[in-house]
């Protein structure tokens, strides 16, 4: 049996998915310092940060927009997931930077 890991097609696509998995990070982090601004923006007018029919919205929404192969149940999964980790990174930050600033 040849080794899988000294065969180019494999390399190929394993390079592939690496350059996909920096940049999905890419993708959450500067989704998070959107979260973050929007979190500081909306404590500094006196609104509520969590906006629950948001997320619904969100949630339909990417379900809708996904072209597969992903499932929709997955999709839905994933942002139920994310979501509020995004929100308790965005908090975490806000107290990080309220922690550092001069009294």
């Amino acid at each position: 049996m040849s080794d899988p890991n000294k065969d180019p097609v494999v390399q190929q696509f394993r390079e592939q998915i690496s350059d996909t998995d920096l940049a999905i990070l890419d993708a959450l982090n500067r989704r998070l310092s959107l979260v973050e601004k929007l979190h500081a923006y909306k404590r500094a007018q006196e609104y509520d940060v969590k906006d629950p029919s948001r997320e619904d919205w969100m949630l339909t929404w990417v379900e809708r927009a996904n072209r597969g192969p992903l499932s929709p149940e997955a999709v839905r999964e994933f942002w139920s997931l994310l979501l509020p980790l995004l929100t308790r990174e965005a908090a975490r930050l806000l107290d990080t930077e309220s922690a550092a600033a001069p009294r």
